[in-house]
């Protein structure tokens, strides 16, 4: 199967792409990494079949340029220690029951308690960054046949600006906006940079299982794949090549 190049230019003020060997201070790589991107792709588009419980099909990159200097940037974030819990926001949804908020800060009248709800964390961030992703719509059986059609819907979406939800870069504080470029087209050059990143997250879902893992309660994986930026330009490799670290089959899902 011909898979056709679908290329995005995406930029935004701020940016972090975590490294997970760092658990306590956010540290960004100092490119977005194909999880990232992927899920940028996924905001735009996305195909679940009628029953959501599975997707028609998967985003690959193949190709990240980097289109603006790498600058880094200190800061100083809070975040909430509690997670929403989602069985309970669907509740509230089909209910008049009042949502229970999670406080991020307040006295012992209203938490209850002396600690806060919150913590400050140290990060390094991008800034002005600006990047131009190549990837391509790969189907899952039982739906090749709808391949031109889903690039179709894909290119009508990003050329107007079409999202689910507001694209990120890394962190939902820091919006990306991103612009269709066509192939063919003249397009400027990347920066003129080249590093060893080493080991570098790949994805933390097995992209090879369109949804089974979620439905089967089973917990996701993370895959790691040896990184190298060359005259500005990352190139990724596909998810079922060998130089994509995964666990072993019978410990994936453990």
């Amino acid at each position: 199967m011909i898979y056709k190049p679908q290329i995005l230019e995406i930029w935004g003020d701020f940016a972090c792409f975590s490294r997970p060997e760092l658990k306590i201070e956010r540290f960004s790589y100092p490119i977005i990494t194909p999880s990232a991107a992927r899920g940028i792709l996924d905001s735009i588009y996305c195909k679940p079949n009628k029953d959501q419980t599975q997707n028609q099909f998967r985003w690959q990159l193949t190709k990240i340029e980097l289109l603006s200097p790498i600058a880094y940037i200190a800061l100083r974030r809070n975040e909430v220690k509690e997670k929403i819990n989602m069985t309970a926001v669907g509740r509230w949804m089909a209910s008049d029951e009042t949502p229970s908020p999670i406080f991020a800060d307040g006295d012992r009248d209203l938490l209850g308690t002396d600690e806060k709800g919150r913590t400050q964390r140290q990060t390094m961030a991008l800034k002005d960054v600006r990047y131009r992703l190549t990837a391509e719509i790969r189907p899952f059986p039982g739906h090749e046949d709808k391949q031109q059609a889903l690039e179709a819907q894909f290119r009508r979406r990003a050329a107007h600006g079409k999202c689910f939800f507001q694209p990120y870069m890394g962190c939902r504080e820091f919006p990306a906006y991103f612009e269709l470029k066509e192939v063919g087209e003249e397009l400027p050059d990347p920066v003129n940079h080249s590093q060893d990143l080493g080991f570098m997250l790949y994805d933390v879902f097995d992209l090879g299982r369109p949804g089974l893992a979620l439905m089967e309660g089973k917990s996701p994986f993370i895959s790691l794949f040896y990184a190298k930026i060359k005259n500005g330009v990352l190139n990724v490799p596909d998810f079922e090549n060998e130089e994509v670290l995964k666990p072993a089959q019978e410990d994936a899902y453990a």
